[in-house]
């Protein structure tokens, strides 16, 4: 049973940077594709990137493009998200997800495993 939990929310103004990170345990980490989604109060839970399991290959959506940037240490079975010039419309938890395979995709419902979350608030 793989297990995720993430780390490194927290409160930070407008323009900010902030990284969080993922650990996973109870599987090889390298055979699992990773993804970041965030869900804001009062919204549905959404992809916002994801990488190979390889850690070839990342996708992001134009949201976070060019200001977030998805990395992973298959040796430390730690998997990051590193954001830069925050908005406040990047306030949410973020969740990883993993799934079994090299490559995942934007769905929520193609992840079998989640981390309980971790809070980011961008303040204006």
């Amino acid at each position: 049973q793989v297990r995720l939990e993430e780390a490194g929310g927290g409160l930070v103004q407008t323009g900010g940077s902030l990284r969080v990170s993922c650990v996973g345990s109870g599987g090889t980490f390298s055979d699992y594709a990773l993804a970041w989604f965030r869900q804001a109060e009062g919204t549905e839970r959404s992809f916002i990137v994801g990488i190979s399991g390889d850690g070839e290959t990342a996708s992001y959506t134009d949201a976070v493009k060019g200001r977030f940037t998805i990395s992973r240490d298959n040796a430390k079975n730690t998997m990051y998200l590193q954001m830069n010039n925050l908005k406040p419309e990047d306030t949410a938890v973020y969740y990883c997800a993993a799934l079994r395979g090299n490559y995942g995709g934007a769905s929520r419902y193609q992840y079998d495993y989640w981390g309980q979350g971790t809070q980011v608030t961008v303040s204006s």
